[in-house]
């Protein structure tokens, strides 16, 4: 699937490529870093709708074609919109991006290189894992235009707690893959010339799991987060009995028992 856009000269801003049961989107405005334009996003948009419905997929990976994986919002298509109503509608487009990737039914991963500013950072924070190469570098540099990175600030600080959120939001400052890691921005971290492996693994390693149990998983975990600790467990409770319905759970644990490798029917 490619998507075009006219505003880029016609060039496929957001290119496709299936290998079996994972997807890769790439953004492709290479020599714009990948800046989210108002196409980008909806090319985004309607690729994330159009992916939803197909249950043979396992993982989606979003990336970034050249130097970067995304440096944020277009800031010259921003400035050449002077208007709050315009300004109101593409951060509730770009939110709703973000919360299509939320509600995607399988796991839905970042593959970072270069670097990942503002929009692009909230993008990373926004997805359910990360993998980043060891030259990759994060900021939310909003404050460095006179903006405070507002609506990044909703899934990073999520990902990587206040204290640090704050930090970078009040100063703009990058961090590097090492401490995107070990405060949760990311999930794992590859060499730079290793950051297609690094994400062929993961990706194996999710797409060799019950369908069933992956789905399940990526809706539960995301709804528990957001109940009181009683709440969570009941609803976990209800969640893993109906999960032991499942012929896949049956499966799962027939072969555990006999010692031999599971067969997923995804029911």
């Amino acid at each position: 699937m490619t998507l075009e856009c006219n505003d880029d000269a016609a060039a496929s801003i957001l290119l496709s490529d299936r290998v079996g049961d994972v997807v890769t989107l790439t953004l492709n405005r290479p020599d714009q870093f990948n800046a989210l334009s108002d196409e980008l996003l909806a090319a985004l948009a309607e690729a994330l709708a159009d992916l939803a419905g197909d249950d043979s997929l396992r993982c989606l990976v979003i990336a970034g074609a050249g130097r970067a994986f995304c440096a944020g919002h277009d800031l010259r298509q921003m400035r050449g919109k002077p208007d709050e109503t315009y300004y109101r509608a593409l951060f509730a487009r770009c939110g709703a991006v973000m919360l299509a990737i939320a509600a995607f039914p399988v796991p839905v991963v970042a593959k970072v290189h270069g670097v990942a500013t503002a929009a692009g950072c909230q993008l990373v924070a926004a997805c359910d894992l990360a993998v980043a190469a060891e030259s990759a570098r994060f900021a939310v540099s909003g404050i460095n235009v006179g903006l405070f990175c507002s609506t990044p600030a909703v899934p990073l600080s999520r990902a990587v707690g206040s204290k640090l959120a704050l930090d970078m939001l009040f100063t703009g400052r990058f961090i590097g893959a090492a401490e995107a890691l070990a405060h949760g921005l990311v999930s794992r971290v590859a060499p730079d010339t290793g950051l297609d492996a690094a994400i062929d693994a993961l990706t194996g390693e999710i797409a060799a799991k019950s369908p069933v149990a992956i789905r399940t998983g990526k809706a539960m975990f995301a709804r528990q987060a957001a109940l009181p600790l009683d709440q969570a467990y009941a609803y976990a409770a209800e969640v893993m009995a109906r999960n032991m319905m499942a012929q896949d759970a049956g499966e799962g644990i027939d072969a555990f028992v006999g010692k031999r490798k599971p067969v997923w029917t995804g029911r």
